[in-house]
């Protein structure tokens, strides 16, 4: 899983809890929300990703991590989850292949639909999503019941 790169040769691979501490410096380098305390600990990740229902991917550019998707499924929808890509790498595809490489991985587990949660106010994500052939539903309003905020 390799692709070029304008810039660099980048390397997707599957990651583990072993690389925590890079993924969360590309998560927060991208912008996306951080819940350390949360369903992003690495208590959490380290459960999650011991699942066979877990693939998390990295994108590597001379040795540096880019980006990150967390794919996942409960055996009948696919989720693409942690979708991130640092600033300098963007516009050149890597997200989108990352999506890929999920999206493969859950056909290969026998999973016919990819869903992506997105907020509301996140234009690019919504737009990106839109332009790889991910539908919005309006009609689908998200619920959620925590016991803590912070996760």
């Amino acid at each position: 899983m390799d692709t070029g790169n304008t810039r660099n040769r980048v390397v997707v691979r599957e990651a583990g809890i072993n690389e925590y501490d890079r993924i969360v410096g590309v998560w927060l380098e991208a912008g996306l929300p951080f819940r350390p305390q949360g369903r992003d600990s690495r208590e959490s990740m380290d459960l999650e990703l011991g699942l066979s229902t877990s693939l998390l991917l990295l994108a590597e550019a001379d040795g540096r991590v880019v980006g990150t998707v967390l794919g996942t499924h409960d055996g009948r929808k696919g989720w693409i989850n942690r979708l991130a890509v640092v600033p300098d790498h963007r516009g050149q595809g890597l997200a989108r292949r990352l999506v890929c490489d999920v999206e493969t991985w859950l056909e290969s587990q026998g999973i016919g639909i990819c869903a992506a949660l997105v907020e509301s106010g996140n234009a690019v994500s919504r737009g990106f999503f839109a332009r790889i052939g991910y539908a919005h539903d309006p009609d689908i309003e998200y619920f959620s019941k925590r016991r803590d905020p912070q996760t």
